[in-house]
């Protein structure tokens, strides 16, 4: 059985990481407009408070044998830090003001976690009080593709939704998720769970109407449908999204 845990969580650092670099083509398009446009950043701040809390979470003085879970959303923090750097050096002042509080607040309470579990709690205590926080930021990161499953219910196509990404995100989900049983670890079992159900639903989704990848008409996404999904020029059919990893 270690050798099966060992195994699956390098599968899922290997998925994880194909999820972290994927909004790389957003920000090539963004460093060479030298500009935001009307992509959205506040996903990036949320994957990095989660990553954080799951790099934290793994590392052996919190919760034995999850060293791999703190391998890779460690590697994912780095990651989401450029992302969002990127967004406070180009954003407009308004959406960079709004960036740079996110960043600030979630530093704030990534410290206060690391704070409260070095000095207040040990061992068991210790591990529940991080497990709890990073697998509630993991649910919420793996929630937040439902905008973009509305949307291809809404408009009958999956334009803003590519199927490597929504395949990457079930492998993940469903890596980590046997990880965390062979661990017998529910903080990392439960919200991976929650990523696998996900992104087999999107997958579900994409085979009803693959053959649909264009939206005109009445079925167009507005602005702000079109803001969720990180792009306001849905003839383009191009996807920022990002995917926090709870090991």
């Amino acid at each position: 059985m270690d050798v099966a845990h060992f195994l699956f969580g390098i599968f899922g650092n290997a998925s994880a990481l194909f999820l972290f670099l994927a909004p790389v083509i957003t920000f090539k398009r963004i460093i060479k407009n030298r500009s935001t446009e009307k992509f959205s950043g506040i996903p990036y701040v949320m994957t990095l408070l989660n990553c954080l809390l799951s790099a934290w979470y793994g590392l052996p003085f919190v919760s034995p044998h999850n060293i791999l879970v703190s391998t890779v959303n460690g590697t994912g923090s780095l990651i989401e830090i450029i992302y969002v750097l990127i967004f406070i050096v180009l954003a407009p002042r308004k959406e960079k003001a709004k960036i740079l509080g996110l960043f600030t607040f979630v530093l704030s309470v990534f410290s206060a976690v690391v704070f409260v579990s070095l000095f207040a709690l040990h061992g068991n205590s210790r591990k529940l009080f991080c497990g709890f926080a990073a697998a509630i930021f993991s649910i919420i990161m793996y929630g937040s593709p439902l905008s973009i499953m509305r949307l291809v219910i809404k408009t009958k196509s999956v334009e803003f939704m590519p199927f490597f990404l929504s395949l990457f995100v079930f492998l993940c989900g469903t890596s980590w998720f046997i990880f965390g049983l062979l661990g017998r670890d529910p903080f990392v079992a439960v919200p991976n769970g929650v990523g696998s159900a996900l992104g087999t639903t999107q997958l579900i989704l994409y085979f009803i109407y693959r053959d649909n990848k264009g939206v005109t008409g009445k079925q167009a996404p507005t602005e702000e449908e079109s803001m969720e999904i990180g792009d306001v020029k849905p003839q383009q059919g191009k996807q920022s999204n990002a995917n926090g990893i709870q090991g």
